[in-house]
């Protein structure tokens, strides 16, 4: 029987409520990879351990970072054995990483 590599199951929610800065949350499968993962990227000086994903008990589990308007970030994931993997719903994948393209603050009605 060969076994099949399962991929995880990754997801950004932004959130632009706040006029101040915007909340991006990024979200992988509780399992997928086994072990911890952090977020590393531009926003906090590509430090694994700072912004580590969390389980939240509902199959996911996620991290909420808060960045100020107008910035472009790039990041990637960092799970056990420095196994680095990027995220799909990225604006763009480059050599570097996930790219999210600088977020707008919403106009005021």
């Amino acid at each position: 029987m060969a076994l099949r590599k399962v991929e995880p199951q990754l997801s950004l929610d932004i959130d632009r409520s706040q006029p101040e800065h915007v909340k991006i949350r990024f979200i992988l499968d509780a399992g997928h990879p086994a072990g911890r993962v952090s977020l590393v990227g531009s926003f906090n000086n590509w430090t694994p351990g700072v912004d580590e994903l969390v389980d939240d008990n509902h199959g996911t589990r996620g991290v909420m970072v808060g960045l100020p308007y107008g910035e472009e970030i790039v990041f990637r994931y960092l799970g056990p054995g420095d196994f680095w993997f990027d995220e799909p719903d990225a604006d763009e994948i480059t050599d570097q990483g996930s790219l999210i393209h600088a977020i707008e603050r919403p106009r005021s009605p």
